[in-house]
């Protein structure tokens, strides 16, 4: 009897381990958890408070979630960068973009200014126009002050054309897009590795080219700034 008591007494005393042992194991896990929550993922978290939103409805005062209108900075150094930008050059230009002959966009390759046919070139012609200059100056001011690499793009519509100069509309494309880089390169002395060309015709259009009033949106020139983010550092490189 004395021998059961002791063995008893010894399996009783180690009982404390199991408990110990789950308390390490759950606070193991709950600091897995916390940090996982530190590291939050901006564009998860929108998509996940739209979702919601979706779920349980938005009144007038605004969703479960959403509270304030941005209950955080959901605006990244990238994005802010790219307003910024695009803000200046709408400064710029002024009124040019209510009669529709400047308009400005963004994507993932950065900020886009879209200038037409119409306020650049005659029609058929890379020479660009002497009433041209005054706008394309205004734009390269803002240019010259930024570290990012530019893109100048030529674009037009579909209607086939078949010149002695340019035999298609690859030709006057890319002969756009050049004759409208030399001409800030030269003016405002920026450096020609930061600026590249492309011709695309008519394969890139903006709208269908299903009447004439598309076909004009479509003859353009594409100023495009190219923003991107490499180890946390807003560049202008690809």
């Amino acid at each position: 009897m004395q021998l059961k008591k002791k063995h008893t007494e010894q399996e009783n005393t180690d009982r404390w381990l199991l408990t110990y042992a789950d308390l390490i194991t759950l606070l193991l896990g709950l600091f897995v958890i916390l940090y996982g929550m530190s590291k939050i993922d901006i564009e998860r978290y929108e998509q996940v408070a739209a979702a919601l939103g979706g779920v349980f409805g938005r009144g007038e005062g605004g969703g479960v979630m959403e509270g304030k209108k941005q209950p955080i900075d959901a605006l990244t150094p990238l994005q802010r960068e790219r307003n910024r930008i695009q803000q200046e050059i709408q400064n710029a230009v002024g009124g040019l973009t209510n009669k529709g002959l400047v308009s400005l966009t963004q994507n993932e390759r950065g900020v886009t200014v879209h200038l037409t046919e119409e306020l650049l070139f005659p029609s058929g012609s890379a020479e660009l126009k002497r009433s041209s200059l005054a706008v394309l100056d205004t734009i390269a001011s803002v240019l010259a002050t930024l570290p990012n690499d530019i893109r100048i793009e030529g674009h037009t519509d579909d209607v086939p054309i078949h010149t002695e100069r340019f035999p298609s509309n690859w030709h006057l494309s890319v002969a756009r897009a050049l004759n409208t880089a030399v001409y800030i390169i030269d003016k405002y002395h920026m450096k020609p590795g930061q600026l590249s060309i492309a011709g695309y015709a008519e394969y890139r259009p903006l709208v269908p080219n299903t009447n004439a009033e598309n076909r004009a949106k479509n003859r353009r020139v594409d100023i495009v700034i190219v923003t991107n983010v490499v180890n946390g550092v807003i560049t202008g490189k690809e």
